[in-house]
């Protein structure tokens, strides 16, 4: 007993599965020819992220990433999705729990529904209503299915929401988006977007509030938000908060 039970750590086998060098290649080579071509078509991105995830899979379970010398599928994944890894797991969760759902179906619903659609599957187990979540997702705007996930998860009605629209600037975009992620990383990634804004809006306003609505300190105000596109740790966005609460 203590010998079969040796060869499995947390759950995972300690054993090496033999590489497969031919297989290897090709699926390593898929990865790299979707994330390529993903890059270049910029108007159908993600419209592949099915298959990617099928790929990614497969490389975790039979540990291809050993063909590349890498220690770890952690090491591998950071060398792939050098921006975020967590998407790569989104990914994955989508390829393990939404099995009865065909490749073609997913690509209909995009991947952030998919995700939610995980969410709804892992609660549910084998009493996993299919084909009415699969509806839902190809009705509903994204904002409006990812509230009847919520409710089917939590059993509480949210509240009345409406969809905002931006127009912004190509130039404007990697502030914006390095701002939710900074706040979605404080404040924690199950929070949604629209969380994340609104929390950035309230410390913007409690800094100008502390300088008596003084349109100099606005400015300043500004120009930190722009220094944020900077990379820096929460640590130091955290810093910025406790300066407000406490001012001088």
């Amino acid at each position: 007993m203590i010998g079969l039970t040796s060869l499995w750590i947390n759950g995972r086998t300690a054993v090496e599965p033999e590489l497969n060098r031919r297989r290897a290649v090709f699926v390593l080579g898929k990865i790299d020819e979707i994330l390529s071509w993903e890059k270049t078509k910029e108007q159908e991105k993600d419209a592949r992220f099915a298959e990617l995830g099928e790929y990614l899979c497969e490389v975790r379970s039979k540990q291809y990433w050993r063909l590349e010398k890498l220690k770890s599928f952690d090491e591998f994944l950071a060398k792939r999705f050098p921006e975020s890894r967590r998407k790569a797991y989104y990914l994955m969760a989508i390829h393990e729990n939404l099995t009865k759902i065909s490749k073609q179906q997913l690509r209909e619903v995009g991947w952030s529904k998919a995700t939610e659609l995980v969410k709804v599957a892992r609660k549910d187990g084998e009493k996993f209503d299919c084909a009415t979540w699969l509806h839902k997702a190809k009705e509903l705007p994204k904002e409006g299915f990812k509230g009847e996930v919520e409710r089917h998860l939590t059993g509480k009605e949210t509240e009345p929401w409406e969809i905002v629209y931006f127009k912004l600037y190509k130039s404007q975009l990697p502030v914006v988006e390095k701002a939710l992620e900074t706040a979605g990383l404080m404040l924690g990634t199950d929070k949604s977007r629209g969380y994340c804004l609104e929390m950035i809006c309230a410390d913007f306003l409690a800094g100008a509030n502390l300088e008596g609505g003084d349109p100099g300190a606005l400015v300043f105000f500004l120009e930190s938000g722009l220094q944020a596109t900077a990379p820096r740790t929460t640590a130091g966005v955290s810093r910025r908060n406790k300066g407000l609460a406490s001012p001088g």
